[in-house]
């Protein structure tokens, strides 16, 4: 994937400016010239545009908004004054509130947006691992982090805590951008629209995007490569969808393979063409030929299908998707680049949980991919950032509680010596009466011969597993939420390789030992865990993922009028 390619400022990892802004800001050319700012002083600035507020937006309200929460107008004064907040940061507060009409940006009745977490993630990170104290807050991080691991929370507008945090993070936001951004890079009437605020066609959208014109000609996409490769991509599936998308494929055939010959042939070939897969010839013969052979396999490859060139009903099932649907796709994926961890040097691993692939990096350079298992329905893996800091060999499983209450209890009631068969052992119980279980080290250990540790709320981490098999599917989601490791004995060489006491051998030992044994890092590397449906990658192919948890379905909801 290309998301490490993006261009750094200073040490800090970019956090990026939200898609829907750029929708909007054509509305308000006359404001365009105002801009970020890298200093509190605002001498690179027109004096006067730096005084303007935005006018508020009355046309958003509950029937259209992307958030069904809004503040009052007064809340945010009070805050305001409360606070002592500097002229920069008050002007800057009221203009956001003002463009969404007090909408709550981070906070949604159902808990926290995916632009929440999002920003939750970079905060945490920027506070915990840079030298800049601005936006420590030790209360702000106690509550943030005790509401963030909640899976069902519910939300009232008038919980005047939750207003509170919903002001202070915006107020952390602002501070955020002032203290990272160079003057010009990015347009200040965006940064007020950084989370989606109304909802609107998808279409009217992309076409607002793409056909946006600022006068000195610079644009968000000239620094985030990933969002400038993916509006590439929407300009063409944008024009697709406008000259009426493809025909759908239909068949009751389970395979289709080379040397087939049948109308559903040159079905599949006019489909592929669309697209680009299949080269743009008047070639809709019937018959199966290498040509096509070669165009399932790319099809295949960019939509997480072994690419076998046969073409079975998966397939036909992504070839059916709809250009508009694919539209959708590609406006959320771009909102979320805005968002990747950026190191122009050292280490990071990025695991794409659709993709069901670990990346590793060092610097722009990719050094190795692997296939993963990720959290099954119900039990997802999260989206978060951590240090990679420690490594731990023949580790116990400590179970968890709801394993053990719906999974290891109902077993031993079957198998009373289930315990002992499968190398665990109680060792209390916990205060709700539930006992305390883990696995032995050893080959029915569950994490296998190896844990890679980086602290977060969530208790995720990367491991190995005895289930060696589930690696060879296409989709991969089968664990608790923790992120299974298809080569954890390379992942374990790779993470030692700058200390030499660890050679080949040792970890060997380490990991065939009834002993577990815990090693420190000396160089901790970034994680980044996250959610990409659609991306471009090396090759520059375009490349299409399942939304496996919903997260995509969930702002379709809340972004577009008539979504699919």
């Amino acid at each position: 994937m290309q998301f490490a390619n993006q261009r750094p400022i200073m040490k800090r990892f970019i956090f990026f400016i939200a898609l829907i802004s750029m929708f909007t800001a054509c509305k308000n050319n006359k404001n365009d010239k105002e801009t970020t700012n890298g200093n509190n002083t605002g001498n690179t600035e027109n004096t006067e545009n730096s005084k303007k507020i935005t006018k508020r937006d009355y046309s958003i309200n509950g029937s259209n908004s992307y958030s069904d929460l809004f503040l009052d107008s007064n809340t945010v004064e009070n805050f305001i004054a409360e606070k002592k907040l500097n002229d920069t940061i008050a002007r800057r507060l009221r203009s956001f509130y003002n463009a969404r009409n007090y909408q709550y940006a981070w906070f949604s009745g159902d808990g926290i947006t995916e632009q929440g977490r999002s920003f939750w993630n970079v905060h945490e990170y920027y506070s915990t691992y840079s030298k800049d104290a601005a936006l420590d807050d030790k209360t702000l991080e106690k509550k943030m982090n005790a509401m963030i691991t909640v899976d069902t929370l519910k939300i009232k507008a008038a919980d005047k805590s939750v207003a509170n945090t919903e002001i202070k993070l915006t107020q952390h936001f602002i501070q955020y951008l002032i203290n990272n951004y160079k003057s010009g890079e990015i347009k200040r009437k965006e940064i007020e629209r950084f989370v989606p605020f109304k909802k609107a066609d998808a279409l009217y959208l992309a076409d607002s995007l793409l056909t946006k014109k600022h006068k000195d000609d610079k644009y968000y996409s000239d620094v985030n490569p990933a969002y400038k490769l993916l509006k590439v991509q929407l300009q063409k599936y944008y024009d697709i969808t406008r000259n009426g998308g493809w025909q759908s494929v239909t068949t009751n055939a389970k395979r289709i393979k080379k040397g087939d010959s049948s109308l559903i042939v040159s079905a599949l070939k006019k489909r592929l063409q669309v697209t680009g897969e299949m080269p743009s010839t008047d070639d809709t013969a019937q018959t199966f030929d290498d040509q096509l052979v070669n165009a399932v396999k790319t099809f295949q490859t960019t939509h997480g299908l072994t690419p076998n060139g046969v073409v079975t009903q998966a397939l036909i099932k992504e070839m059916n998707v709809s250009a508009l649907k694919r539209v959708e796709q590609l406006l959320i994926n771009m909102d979320r680049t805005r968002w990747i961890l950026n190191r122009e040097e050292g280490n990071l691993i990025m695991v794409n949980i659709p993709e069901f692939v670990l990346h590793v990096y060092e610097g722009k350079n990719k050094i190795f991919d692997m296939n993963v298992v990720v959290g099954k329905e119900g039990h997802n893996t999260t989206i978060f950032t951590g240090n990679l800091n420690q490594v731990v060999f023949s580790p116990y499983w400590n179970v968890p509680d709801d394993i053990v209450e719906k999974e290891i209890l109902p077993a031993v009631e079957k198998d009373p010596d289930y315990l002992a068969k499968n190398e665990m052992e109680e060792t209390g119980e916990t205060h709700d009466a539930i006992p305390v279980v883990r696995q032995l080290p050893g080959p029915k250990n569950s994490l296998g011969k190896v844990k890679f540790l980086f602290p977060n709320s969530f208790d995720i981490y990367f491991h190995d597993t005895p289930a060696k098999s589930l690696f060879s599917q296409d989709k991969r989601a089968y664990s608790h939420g923790c992120i299974r490791l298809s080569d954890p004995i390379k992942m374990a060489n790779y993470l030692l390789r700058s200390q030499p006491e660890w050679t080949a051998q040792k970890i060997d030992e380490a990991m065939n030992s009834s002993e577990e044994q815990f090693v420190k890092l000396k160089n901790p590397v970034p994680v980044l865990i996250t959610y990409y449906t659609a991306w471009v990658d090396e090759k520059g192919l375009l490349n299409f993922r399942d939304d496996i948890y919903g997260h995509d379905n969930n702002l379709v909801q809340k972004m577009f009028t008539n979504p699919l």
